[in-house]
């Protein structure tokens, strides 16, 4: 039961009555610069951060699940817009500084005196005999690529002309620039045509001759001339009589100008019978001086693939290339 003496009073303040002067109440709108109910969100919320402040709902800071900069790369990861040859974790010889007067991409020569040459298997000329282009991987003693080389001949050449076919290689460094361009007119070999004997161009950078592969007129041996640009013989190449060998390595001696000094070879390594059997996928080892001019041991590097070429390149499965002598 109510109060007697409450009756008729009027309630306590703040129900339904205005509050005092100066004391916020509901309903009232908030003084100036104070948040209140009905209000805007403070910045951030769905709004547009200010200028240079980064805000809710705004892309976030470079690194997430975004890609890095441009020539940032992560550990053991090529940078993003580089080219990347060859198979994944295929490892790359790093470009040294090159020296003066030196053809792009020769640098890689001045700190070598050795190149493997690796052809790759092509699974359709092994099964087939159908004449492919040839591709190299070519490495150096510490197994790190240094180029990649492939061959540029059209079909009807390949098959028609077999190993003594007419072709351009191209030959790319770690960034799939062209560094080394070689051609090989449509020649003889036979010691029966001495003026129309092999020949191999090379050219470094490409529209740059540097040197030449000339095949020397022989009855018993093959004789190779490794000429510079100028057509003067530095080098001579002298192969052995037979040019296969069961289980063994075929080697063709470089020797100094006057044939007095050898100064490196050039092997035709044993692939291991299956390989030797089944495939024209040959394998190469190249030695030479190292303080040797780099254009010279671009002209080997060419001499290497003329060799191959001319004595260990099958024809639709049938190598018709062993023989002895120049016959």
């Amino acid at each position: 039961m109510a109060d007697p003496s409450q009756q008729g009073q009027p309630p306590p303040q703040g129900y339904g009555q205005p509050p005092p002067p100066g004391q916020q109440g509901y309903g009232q709108p908030p003084p100036p610069g104070q948040q209140g109910y009905g209000q805007p969100p403070p910045q951030g919320y769905g709004q547009p951060p200010p200028p240079g402040q980064q805000g809710y709902g705004q892309p976030p800071p470079q690194g997430y699940g975004q890609p890095p900069p441009q020539g940032y790369a992560q550990p053991g990861q090529p940078a993003y817009g580089q080219p990347q040859p060859g198979p994944p974790g295929q490892q790359w010889m790093q470009a040294p500084q090159p020296p003066p007067n030196c053809p792009p991409g020769l640098e890689y020569m001045t700190q070598i005196d050795q190149l493997l040459v690796h052809q790759q298997v092509e699974l359709l000329e092994a099964f087939t005999g159908f004449e492919t282009n040839n591709k190299y991987s070519i490495k150096n003693s510490m197994g790190q690529r240094v180029y990649f080389a492939a061959e540029d001949t059209d079909c009807c050449t390949r098959q028609f002309c077999g190993s003594a076919r007419p072709f351009e290689m191209k030959i790319l460094d770690n960034n799939q620039r062209e560094v080394i361009h070689l051609t090989r007119p449509l020649r003889c070999s036979s010691c029966w045509y001495p003026c129309c004997l092999q020949e191999l161009e090379v050219q470094s950078p490409p529209g740059t001759v540097v040197g030449y592969v000339k095949q020397s007129w022989s009855i018993i041996l093959p004789k190779f001339e490794i000429q510079n640009a100028n057509r003067e013989t530095q080098l001579t190449i002298e192969g052995p009589f037979c040019t296969w060998n069961m289980c063994g390595d075929v080697e063709f001696q470089v020797l100094s100008n006057d044939g007095s000094t050898q100064v490196g070879k050039i092997s035709k390594q044993w692939s291991g019978l299956a390989k030797e059997m089944f495939t024209d996928s040959d394998n190469f080892g190249i030695t030479f001086p190292m303080d040797l001019d780099v254009n010279i041991k671009a002209v080997m590097l060419g001499a290497c693939f003329l060799i191959d070429f001319m004595f260990f390149e099958k024809s639709g499965n049938q190598n018709d290339q062993q023989h002895a002598g120049m016959w």
